[in-house]
């Protein structure tokens, strides 16, 4: 692992931006029926290349809420997250992707707390509390806004200690053991634990940025939202001067980007 002792939030949502955009034309797609080689268009949602979903604009809700109030407010982020599915704010072109725990969640104003409400869709968007000082418990609460079950709380937490990891050369005993682990023990769809351990998989089993973004995409399934959580933690690792230039400049929207973050 390289360790960057000046890590940014930036270099971490843009990993994720990038992981995001990668995968979006391949979302859906089973795992050897297609091979990620390059940041291409059109695919599964019939969007030009560079083009990220809901997992990026979630993110830039989530940031652009610390960046207005300076700490953690749910209440404001929740409004955020409405203004992206009700409004399109936060995206290129409009929502093309969303779950649909998120949905009803922003609909009824009540994160689900039941078993089958654990996909992947608070997860995705988490990062940027690694970059703050919060607490598990605030970590807790911004994924019960769309995701309250204990099992996407905790992965929340746990993901936000990870980033936190790395940033400080560390990984856990629990990543660690991922190293060599045979890719057909690792599952890509949309659980959240499922998403948790193939990103980090990815990442402790390869030594680039762009190397671990197309082992995350090729995973197929929900790759795009594999491939952000992955692009979280290896843009924080090794830097936005890692992420190939030609990826960085197909990638859409950076202005977005860069006026959420804090």
């Amino acid at each position: 692992m390289t360790h960057r002792p000046k890590t940014t939030l930036r270099d971490c949502v843009y990993g994720l931006a990038v992981g995001d955009a990668l995968g979006v034309p391949y979302e859906f797609r089973p795992r050897g029926t297609f091979e990620c080689t390059d940041m291409i268009g059109y695919g599964t949602h019939g969007q030009p290349a560079g083009t990220w979903s809901d997992d990026t604009s979630m993110t830039l809700a989530t940031c652009d809420s610390i960046r207005e109030l300076g700490h953690i407010d749910t209440a404001d982020m929740r409004d955020k997250f409405v203004g992206w599915i009700a409004r399109g704010e936060y995206t290129i072109d409009g929502v093309f992707d969303y779950g649909g725990t998120t949905a009803r969640a922003l609909r009824t104003g009540k994160g689900g707390s039941g078993e089958r409400d654990n996909g992947n869709g608070s997860l995705m968007r988490i990062a940027p509390l690694a970059f703050t000082d919060a607490t598990d418990e605030e970590v807790s609460e911004v994924s019960a806004i769309t995701h309250a079950h204990r099992t996407s709380t905790d992965a929340c937490i746990i993901f936000v200690e990870l980033i936190r990891d790395v940033m400080n050369d560390v990984l856990p005993s629990w990543a660690l053991h991922l190293k060599g682990a045979p890719e057909h023990e690792i599952r890509s769809g949309g659980f959240v634990l499922d998403t948790l351990k193939a990103a980090t998989w990815c990442f402790v089993n390869t030594n680039s940025y762009d190397e671990c973004m197309l082992a995350a995409v090729n995973l197929g399934d929900d790759a795009d939202t594999t491939a952000a959580v992955a692009g979280a933690l290896a843009g924080t690792v090794y830097g936005i001067e890692a992420i190939p230039q030609e990826w960085v400049d197909t990638l859409r929207d950076k202005e977005l980007i860069e006026s959420c973050l804090f």
